[in-house]
């Protein structure tokens, strides 16, 4: 069975192998830079996880997990924040994501958190 991941990412794009790896995993990516737009895009896209950038420009990761699980029909669905930054300041654990991975993140990693928290 296929699963969606919709991938919010402030330069809209994730490396080819990234997408390719995914695919070999039965995964479908979208990827979108759209951070105002992101629960209207989740509607139509219908994600099984979202793969969330830390720093979007004019949003934060926090406001974008609250609207997704606000949401009663994404409430369900796993969150994994991506950042290249390790903020001591900040409590990562309540920020409302179901896990983190910190950039560069090696590939395996990223689809062995994606995948433990889809297939079920």
């Amino acid at each position: 069975m296929i699963k969606r991941i919709l991938i919010l990412d402030e330069e809209g794009q994730e490396p080819p192998s990234c997408n390719r790896e995914f695919f070999y995993k039965q995964f479908r990516v979208l990827v979108t830079s759209d951070g105002k737009n992101i629960i209207n895009i989740a509607q139509k896209f219908d994600p099984d996880l979202f793969i969330l950038d830390f720093n979007m420009a004019g949003h934060t990761s926090e406001e974008i997990c609250r609207q997704i699980q606000w949401r009663r029909s994404f409430g369900h669905i796993p969150t994994i924040l991506s950042t290249a930054y390790l903020y001591d300041a900040i409590d990562y654990s309540v920020l409302g994501c179901d896990d983190i991975i910190f950039k560069p993140y090696n590939l395996d990693e990223l689809v062995e958190k994606a995948e433990s928290l889809v297939w079920y």
